[in-house]
């Protein structure tokens, strides 16, 4: 019998909005017990430090280089990491000695697989002197050695989370779940091989970068400009003609890799009504790729949040007969999903267990990953 871990999961994604958190109890195979999640946002300060390291990022060639600011960023971001869980662990009642690993994946500031060359700042060791308790960090790196993307690594968990799925309407036909954070990206489980996935395209990032350029605000909240404007449909199929989009899978993204030029310059709510189609269309476009029509779409990360884009995603799968829900309606939380893959990923990496496989990120062979430290006594 597989040994039970206590893990706990910190992901900063490519929305740089802060640090999720979450606590689950797994095997790192079937058994997933959640637990306790949380949120530390960043202030908009040091979000303005981090989108600055990400132009110093840019002239990176080895892993391990860290030019201009990005030296302090990155210890700033491991202790702000580490009093996230010490909050964490305060505010739960945990004492660290009850937590047998945490999943930290750190900050992306530079994905370039095709130079295989991923980048994600944290110092696993600062973070594990801090709060007493190993850590597993760089989980990407190995899949990158082995021919991989390095992207995406949430797909094991979703396929432990896909038992969830209730019998009825469409049961034995694939599921996906789709996570739209500043990249959207899916799995594809069908239940009968090694789950399919990839980036899809734009999440947030655009829209977020548009609302921001157009308007000084971070973000569209609740999809609420975007629904008082109107697709622009010209700009849609510019952005869908992109070559990115006939590339098959495995595929991944840098949130650079797509921009605002191809949107032109209308007004507020028509820039922010189009790009939400192109999150939607980019995410349904991926059924070409399942080996038979997905019966149920599973939506997770801070988009779900966005009704426009879900109008378009639920109107878009009808199309085929499929469903498309939000993660909640499944008993799961769509806001900490991704900080619980990390979590079980941590426990698989102690087991030497694949954290990506040939279907995920195209790597040679399915492998493990991540750099393991403990602390210092």
């Amino acid at each position: 019998m597989t040994a039970i871990r206590r893990a706990i999961g910190l992901m900063s994604g490519t929305s740089m909005d802060g640090i999720d958190i979450a606590l689950i109890e797994t095997d790192g195979r079937n058994a997933v017990q959640r637990g306790p999640s949380g949120f530390v946002p960043y202030e908009s300060a040091f979000r303005r430090r981090i989108e600055a390291g990400l132009e110093d990022a840019k002239s990176i060639r080895r892993r391990d280089e860290r030019p201009g600011g990005l030296a302090a960023i990155e210890q700033e971001l491991s202790r702000r990491h580490g009093e996230a869980v010490l909050g964490f662990l305060s505010d739960y009642k945990f004492s660290a000695d009850t937590i047998d690993i945490i999943g930290f994946h750190g900050q992306t500031v530079l994905h370039r697989p095709q130079e295989q060359l991923t980048v994600q700042l944290g110092d696993g060791r600062l973070l594990a002197d801090m709060t007493g308790i190993p850590v597993v960090y760089d989980m990407r790196a190995n899949d990158i050695v082995h021919g991989g993307q390095g992207a995406p690594l949430v797909p094991v968990y979703h396929e432990a989370l896909a038992a969830r799925v209730p019998v009825g309407p469409g049961r034995g036909k694939p599921v996906v779940f789709v996570n739209i954070g500043g990249i959207s990206n899916v799995t594809i489980v069908s239940g009968t091989a090694d789950p399919i996935a990839f980036d899809t395209g734009p999440g947030n990032t655009l829209i977020d970068q548009w609302v921001a350029d157009k308007a000084g605000i971070a973000y569209d909240a609740g999809g609420m400009i975007a629904s008082e404007g109107q697709v622009l449909g010209g700009a849609v199929a510019r952005y869908m003609a992109k070559p990115f989009f006939a590339l098959k899978p495995p595929k991944s993204l840098d949130r650079n890799d797509f921009t605002l030029d191809d949107l032109g310059n209308p007004e507020l709510a028509d820039g922010a009504r189009t790009l939400a189609r192109v999150t939607a269309d980019a995410i349904l476009q991926a059924s070409i790729y399942a080996p038979e029509q997905p019966a149920l779409w599973v939506i997770c990360g801070g988009g779900r949040k966005n009704a426009t884009v879900m109008v378009d995603l639920v109107e878009g799968a009808a199309k085929s007969g499929a469903a498309v829900i939000a993660a909640e309606e499944l008993g799961l939380n769509g806001d900490s999903m991704e900080a619980e893959a990390w979590a079980y990923l941590a426990v698989r990496a102690l087991d030497g267990l694949p954290l990506t496989f040939p279907t995920t990120t195209g790597c040679q062979v399915a492998v493990s990953g991540g750099v393991v430290v403990s602390p210092n006594k």
